[in-house]
């Protein structure tokens, strides 16, 4: 997961995205120097902005920032300086993994979707894709559930035509990889990638 600042171009704001925006409106409430924003719909907390950042936080840097550990601790200290309510609940394990594609089958229901069997180290995940060349054996990047990818799109449980799938084998495209191929189709790792380990993107 990723926080982001940019200094020039929006000012001393820390953003701080938990989920993708599925409606157009927002409410928000302000905690001194700290902005919760709430799907209006949902009542969904959808993230935080955290103004005058550098106050709070030294060395930022423009850009995406990855949030670990210690900038966790750090965020949830900010809270609690600025009264706000509730805690920061946030999931750091890697939601973006290299899978191993253990079993595939054919969707008794759609002839152009397969459900496979993915390995991803801690687990294995059900995942129903439309992908023309997915197929046993390969080592493929997957998008858990609770990833966003750079489209804004979360990751959720879904149903496809009466099968459950959790998660989502990426191609380059959906990955947001500079010159992916044109061409439709997931993207195959090299043999040597390491199952479960976290896929930068």
């Amino acid at each position: 997961m990723y926080v982001f600042y940019n200094n020039k171009g929006i000012g001393d704001v820390l953003l701080i995205p938990l989920k993708s925006a599925q409606h157009a409106k927002f409410s928000m409430e302000t905690y001194k120097d700290v902005v919760r924003i709430i799907d209006h719909e949902t009542n969904e907390v959808t993230g935080y902005n955290l103004f005058n950042a550098s106050k709070y936080l030294t060395e930022l840097e423009n850009g995406k920032i990855k949030l670990d550990q210690n900038l966790l601790e750090q965020l949830k200290d900010i809270f609690k300086q600025n009264q706000v309510n509730g805690e920061l609940d946030i999931d750091l394990s890697p939601k973006f993994v290299v899978g191993y594609v253990t079993d595939i089958a054919p969707h008794e229901n759609a002839d152009k979707l397969r459900v496979c069997q993915v390995d991803v180290g801690a687990e294995q995940l059900q995942i129903v894709c439309g992908a023309l060349n997915v197929d046993k054996d390969q080592k493929v990047v997957v998008a858990k559930i609770g990833a966003v990818m750079p489209s804004g799109l979360e990751i959720k449980p879904s149903n496809l035509r009466g099968v459950d799938s959790f998660g989502m084998i990426c191609s380059q495209k959906e990955l947001g990889i500079p010159d992916a191929p044109k061409e439709k189709g997931i993207y195959v790792l090299p043999s040597d990638a390491k199952i479960g380990e976290e896929f930068a993107i």
